[in-house]
């Protein structure tokens, strides 16, 4: 009887994934992680959330430090290691805030116009916000939310705005994808990868070509983030609470 407990006690372990986890691709619980960005130099992820904190954790998933930087909605980070900086996009506001890579400190505030050629494209409500945020050479590219498809009224877009230090920035372009909720993107390998929450999708995308060139399924709902690192492996942060870490080859993309 003992040797049966033993064994069962030891496929539930390993069925969890050896870390007493639900998933064996978690490698660390972040509450309602909303944005995730990989900084080559550290060699270090950055994660937000959307309460307003700030977390950096290790490739294995270990927590390093995190802060509370304010009455924030924030859906999405990207690294510039350049400037020793990350980028944050506020939801509601719709504004990009600067924080120092190493200080966490809140630097300013970049406001991002909400007109595109006289088309409104940033509502202040929760359904057309920004949600994903990764910087392109002297460029930042944004995403906003969207459950609709096509209307003008509702557009599911990604903007391109300046990378400066001006307070106000106006969106340059527009990049018009076909599909809704994309709620992170990451630039890697000269491709832009978008996570759709409401489709489920990983896609990869030709910016300069201006389409989508590959899909795959994810394993998981509520994505809400995705980065690359420089062995091969991608992270997913979900609103469940999770940061998640497989194989680039998983997806095939």
């Amino acid at each position: 009887m003992m040797h049966k407990m033993l064994a069962l006690g030891v496929s539930v372990w390993l069925l969890l994934g050896c870390e007493g986890k639900s998933n064996s691709y978690e490698i660390a619980q972040i509450p309602e992680a909303s944005g995730i960005c990989f900084s080559s130099k550290s060699q270090t992820l950055f994660v937000v959330e959307d309460e307003g904190k700030i977390y950096e954790i290790s490739t294995s998933g270990k927590i390093l430090r995190q802060k509370r930087l304010g009455d924030y909605d924030l859906e999405g980070i990207a690294c510039d290691d350049k400037e020793g900086e990350l980028l944050l996009a506020q939801e509601g506001e719709d504004n990009i805030l600067v924080v120092g890579k190493s200080t966490f400190n809140v630097k300013k505030s970049i406001n991002v116009k909400r007109k595109f050629k006289g088309r409104l494209i940033l509502k202040k409500d929760k359904k057309h916000g920004l949600e994903g945020i990764t910087l392109i050479d002297d460029y930042i590219l944004l995403s906003n939310q969207s459950k609709k498809i096509g209307a003008k009224k509702d557009p599911s877009v990604m903007l391109k705005v300046e990378k400066t230090k001006k307070q106000k920035v106006a969106i340059k372009e527009l990049f018009e994808h076909g599909h809704i909720d994309i709620s992170g993107l990451c630039y890697h390998d000269n491709y832009l990868f978008m996570v759709s929450d409401r489709e489920n999708l990983l896609l990869k995308y030709d910016v300069k070509a201006k389409k989508v060139i590959g899909t795959a399924k994810l394993p998981l709902a509520s994505q809400e983030g995705v980065t690359f690192d420089d062995d091969g492996n991608i992270y997913i942060a979900n609103d469940a609470g999770s940061v998640l870490k497989y194989k680039r080859t998983k997806f095939g993309l």
